[in-house]
């Protein structure tokens, strides 16, 4: 019996390298991307942007779980070849890249390559478990996740899955794409006053849901410019995801014209540019805005963590670099003193960031890179150069 699996996998392994094979005449390699959420898609844009120059490479973009919401997953995606994961699994790809543990369907085989989707520690991505592993690569966004999957036995040390590459989406955020007081203006505020950004998780039990309406009435009482981004789950009016509340329509009326907005982009990052302040209550834009080195505001939701299964280090580590808070007064207060003293903290935020955020500012030449080495092409020059073309901004 093992004699006879032994041959059947070894036939298996030939005809699909005969299928690479054939599929590759011409030189030409196909990218499928899947994603369950517009934010999905915006950790792996940039590195869409690069590969789009390329001739040789076909991108497809997909989404295993909910196909029907393909379109307003990839809105933000030019021109992307929306493809239905049932056709997807009739096709040969060189490479699948997605940034949730979702799992297409491709029984012709493929690179499955696994580039995580922020690095707040929520959902179990730094205790890892079965149902994360089976990746043929891993692109870590830092050596702390790195290590947590080593450590667990999930990956062997010297894994050929392993790469350290960072987390491509806040590149933006450090090598100037954007430019606080245009993006302001684009918003239609005002540049010369403060900004505070909210950006709260998505959660029946997040800070949105408990005290959401209130804190942003009391900020729009302030001198200060509000940029509200709600998390795309927010914008779900799914009971488990939003509480099954419409909360842009809920939002809208308490904002000022002229003074306060709600960030329509998808991508978090022109709004932690321009933003002076964030309040947050536990997230992954949270410690993007680290890289910022401005006063964050996080407002402590014990429910969010269990519900959220965040991991306690990642709880102390916001914690460290933040003023916490519990109720709609406390932070109020908390905006106040960090506008006016904005470098308590500092040393904090980072430190933080530099152990979170690998390399920041290059992570997309190392993640295109990586993925020339998969598809087995030489990287075209115009595709590492476009890592520095500006990000794309949706105000």
């Amino acid at each position: 019996m093992t004699a006879v699996l032994r041959a059947l996998s070894h036939g298996r392994q030939r005809v699909r390298t005969i299928d690479e094979r054939l599929s590759r005449r011409g030189g030409r390699r196909r990218i499928l991307v899947d994603a369950r959420t517009p934010v999905n898609y915006t950790m792996v844009a940039p590195v869409v942007r690069a590969f789009g120059s390329d001739p040789r490479v076909d991108l497809f973009f997909t989404a295993s779980e909910e196909p029907r919401r393909m379109a307003r997953i990839y809105h933000e995606a030019p021109h992307a070849r929306l493809i239905h994961p049932a056709r997807a699994a009739l096709m040969k790809f060189d490479a699948y890249i997605a940034s949730d543990f979702m799992w297409a369907t491709l029984p012709r085989g493929t690179t499955r390559v696994q580039v995580f989707h922020g690095v707040a520690g929520k959902y179990g991505f730094d205790a890892p478990d079965p149902s994360m592993l089976g990746w043929d690569r891993y692109f870590f966004v830092n050596e702390r996740r790195l290590d947590n999957f080593v450590s667990s036995g999930a990956l062997a040390p010297d894994s050929p899955a392993i790469r350290l590459i960072g987390l491509p989406k806040v590149d933006c955020v450090v090598n100037g794409s954007f430019e606080r007081n245009a993006v302001l203006t684009g918003l239609g505020l005002d540049p010369d006053r403060p900004t505070v950004l909210y950006a709260p998780t998505w959660s029946p039990a997040s800070s949105l849901n408990d005290i959401g309406t209130e804190l942003i009435a009391g900020l729009c009482g302030r001198p200060v410019n509000v940029i509200v981004k709600l998390h795309d789950r927010s914008r779900d009016l799914r009971r488990r995801y939003s509480g099954g509340i419409d909360w842009v329509r809920r939002i809208r009326p308490i904002l000022h014209p002229g003074r306060g907005v709600i960030g329509s982009g998808h991508d978090i990052s022109p709004y932690l540019v321009a933003a002076d302040l964030m309040i947050t209550d536990h997230s992954s834009a949270g410690f993007e805005f680290l890289l910022r080195d401005r006063p964050l505001v996080r407002i402590h939701r014990p429910q969010l963590i269990q519900l959220a299964r965040i991991h306690r280090d990642y709880v102390t580590l916001l914690a460290s670099a933040s003023e916490s808070v519990v109720d709609i007064p406390g932070t109020l207060a908390a905006v106040e003193r960090g506008l006016a003293d904005p470098d308590t903290h500092s040393a904090e935020r980072r430190r933080v960031a530099s152990e979170l955020f690998y390399r920041p500012g290059s992570a997309t030449d190392r993640s295109v890179r990586a993925l020339y080495e998969i598809i087995e092409l030489a990287p075209a020059p115009e595709s590492i150069a476009r890592r520095e073309a500006p990000c794309q901004l949706s105000a």
